[in-house]
């Protein structure tokens, strides 16, 4: 992980979106640097998601501003940001008929003028992205009869395909078994050596082993930010989450248990 923090990968100051009438995030300040891997996390409704969204360039925040290493995100073009950012959606569904195979490809539509066929590096790109997120044996299945777990490995490895220096990932884990979680994580773990990875999760053990960061929010605000150990406090776990956490240390890691409700 870097240790320089004068110049961030990412930089997001005093962001501010609405939705309709309703206020979502509040002057949210964002940073990335390279190599870190930074998780958001925060119960249901505190708006992780809008923010993974407007640093993915998909929600134009209405105040404040998103630098991708000092540039303002909005100024690049829709192809270079298609190279440089990879995003995962939440749940995706997929109702075309076509096989994984296909769907990997289309990661590479940004590396490509749209009447080209793919080519010899779109095709080393797209069977690396299938064999690292293990769904190469599903390369000739059409999309739309895979099980939500292996749907989502299957989008995941359309991102990879891109080969994009970030990747910003919705609860790239919940619809995983517990051995393709830690798969999945411990991919977006490599992948942060390529950038940087900003992930959403709720999984607190996972997001307190694989994360060098974590981002807590609660009603639009950032209200923590740090290490695990700093973020995932007794009293924070507490008055944000309304729960008693365990936390459990083995061969030098450490995660947190959700144990019991409080309220």
């Amino acid at each position: 992980m870097s240790s320089a923090r004068d110049s961030w990968l990412l930089e997001g100051r005093g962001l501010g979106v609405m939705l309709g009438r309703r206020h979502i995030l509040h002057q949210v300040d964002f940073r990335l640097a390279r190599g870190e891997v930074v998780g958001l996390i925060g119960p249901n409704g505190a708006g992780k998601t809008t923010l993974l969204r407007t640093l993915a360039h998909l929600l134009r925040p209405g105040e404040g501003r998103l630098d991708l290493e000092g540039r303002p995100l909005a100024s690049l073009s829709p192809r270079e940001r298609a190279r440089r950012l990879g995003y995962l959606a939440q749940g995706t569904p997929v109702h075309w008929p076509l096989s994984v195979a296909a769907l990997v490809d289309l990661g590479r539509t940004a590396h490509r003028s749209w009447w080209q066929p793919p080519g010899e590096a779109d095709a080393v790109a797209v069977q690396r992205a299938m064999a690292q997120t293990g769904v190469t044996h599903l390369a000739a299945r059409r999309v739309d009869t895979l099980s939500g777990g292996e749907r989502l490995r299957a989008m995941l490895a359309r991102v990879l395909a891109a080969g994009p220096e970030l990747i910003l990932a919705d609860e790239p884990v919940a619809a995983l078994d517990p051995y393709h979680q830690l798969q999945v994580m411990e991919l977006l773990r490599r992948q942060a050596r390529q950038g940087g990875v900003v992930v959403v999760l709720h999984d607190l053990a996972l997001a307190a082993r694989y994360c060098d960061r974590l981002v807590l929010l609660q009603g639009g605000r950032v209200v923590a930010e740090g290490s695990a150990g700093q973020v995932l406090s007794a009293d924070q776990l507490q008055s944000v989450y309304g729960i008693e956490g365990r936390w459990l240390h083995s061969d030098g890691e450490a995660a947190v248990l959700p144990w019991r409700r409080l309220r």
